[in-house]
């Protein structure tokens, strides 16, 4: 006999679910199935880009096309669930391959996805995703290579993804430079953001 679940838990399962499949499909340049874990009005914060999920899509597929390559892998998750809303956190690296300063090099920045997800006519979807980045490191993918960074570039940008902006600056990317670190107003805002969405405010 199956096991019964409780519909709380069913809901946790399916945000997971959720959150792991932007992901996969995202790497993988499944943009129909990854469309489908948002919401018709789903918004998408990167140091990148910022804009609807369907203008983020468009963006990456440009981005492909001209040889970006970023990889997310996730970690640990816990989901702060209330009613029809919920507010999901999920460790998680972005990773980036490119040149910098004519080196080829890896950046890899740890930090979480903070999202903002909602329940219509009875299907969850992503609302908002905010990331927030903790820290990151540069590395040569040849170890006899060093790129010379620009310091004064690289103190430009918030600490915790100094790196990676310096990476996408070098590709012609315009870097938002207000993200959440792992401490600050910005994530204290965010913080004061996620807990009126869940006590049913209007605006995320």
């Amino acid at each position: 006999m199956a096991a019964a679940f409780s519909p709380e838990l069913l809901d946790r399962l399916t945000i997971r679910d959720l959150v792991e499949s932007w992901a996969v499909w995202r790497d993988a340049n499944d943009w129909k199935r990854f469309r489908t874990v948002w919401h018709a009005d789903g918004i998408m914060q990167a140091t990148w880009t910022q804009g609807t999920a369907d203008e983020f899509i468009a963006m990456s597929k440009a981005g492909f096309a001209k040889g970006v390559r970023i990889l997310h892998f996730l970690g640990g998750n816990t989901i702060d669930l209330k009613g029809a809303r919920a507010i999901s956190q999920t460790k998680m690296t972005i990773a980036q391959r490119a040149k910098v300063e004519g080196v080829l090099c890896d950046v890899v920045c740890t930090g979480r996805f903070y999202d903002f997800f909602e329940k219509r006519s009875g299907r969850w979807g992503l609302v908002l995703r905010q990331p927030i980045y903790e820290k990151d490191r540069l590395d040569p993918v040849a170890p006899d290579e060093t790129p010379k960074l620009d310091p004064h570039l690289l103190a430009s940008f918030p600490e915790g993804y100094r790196h990676l902006a310096y990476l996408q600056s070098g590709l012609g990317y315009k870097v938002k430079t207000d993200m959440p670190g792992l401490v600050g107003p910005e994530v204290e805002a965010l913080y004061r953001r996620g807990a009126g969405w869940l006590d049913g405010g209007s605006q995320w």
